[in-house]
């Protein structure tokens, strides 16, 4: 009997500590880590002599030095230095395509690493870029260009070029809206440079997606990534750093 009375006891206890436990999320917290230099100064021999052979590959793949950033750069919400940059790339790209956008877009979604003072190389571009995006070009009319900044402002802020002037509010509300110093006008177009990515309506600009006169090419050569490691190689040919800043392209209110 005592026994029974144990392993019933025994059951029971299993089973309540097998319910399932209702958890809640308390907080959620992000930081940007710049891996450099500083985690070279104690290398651990073993890997360090693992890697080497890998290393010498990876080095002369990843290691040409395409260009030189002026300071550390970050992509953030509602803009940053990061984001301008490469918004910026998509317009001074648009040459070599002829076209003339007024206005580029580059989703903070795809940026996925940081730039770091001093010498880019190709590594560095491929780990801020690292999908296979690129570039296009598409033609809004005002009213779906109006529609495009409401969503950037309920996003918070994406990467815009400049000219672009928007003030949104801290709940995702578009307050004011100007383009090269003007309102925009419903009944205009507009010439946009953006990645293939967004044109299909992704992440959270579905404005993009109504687009017309679609100029989408899919050689490999106009990725993104090449196009950033061509404007820093332009740079670095002409002795110039690359630089980049906030200069109040999205605020927040």
């Amino acid at each position: 009997m005592k026994r029974q009375v144990f392993f019933g006891f025994l059951a029971s206890l299993l089973l309540f500590s097998c319910a399932p436990k209702h958890y809640q999320l308390a907080n959620v917290e992000r930081t940007r880590i710049i891996v450099d230099s500083r985690y070279d100064k104690n290398p651990d021999e073993a890997a360090v002599k693992f890697l080497e052979p890998y290393k010498k590959v990876n080095d002369s793949i990843m290691g040409p030095i395409v260009g030189v950033v002026a300071h550390n750069m970050y992509a953030d919400r509602p803009e940053s230095d990061l984001s301008n940059l490469l918004a910026d790339i998509l317009v001074w790209a648009s040459k070599d395509y002829g076209e003339q956008p007024v206005l580029g877009i580059y989703n903070m979604g795809g940026i996925r690493a940081a730039l770091t003072k001093g010498n880019v190389t190709y590594g560095d571009v491929l780990d801020v870029a690292p999908f296979e995006n690129r570039i296009c070009f598409i033609t809004l009319t005002g009213k779906r260009m109006l529609d495009l900044f409401r969503q950037i402002a309920n996003r918070g802020g994406e990467g815009v070029s400049h000219g672009v002037e928007l003030v949104i509010s801290k709940d995702g509300k578009l307050l004011s809206s100007k383009l090269h110093g003007k309102e925009i006008d419903p009944k205009a177009e507009y010439r946009v440079a953006t990645i293939n990515y967004l044109i299909e309506g992704n992440d959270g600009m579905p404005a993009l997606k109504e687009g017309t006169n679609i100029i989408a090419p899919t050689d490999k050569s106009n990725n993104t990534r090449f196009l950033i490691m061509n404007y820093f190689r332009d740079h670095q040919a002409r002795g110039v750093m690359v630089d980049s800043k906030v200069e109040g392209r999205i605020i927040e209110k």
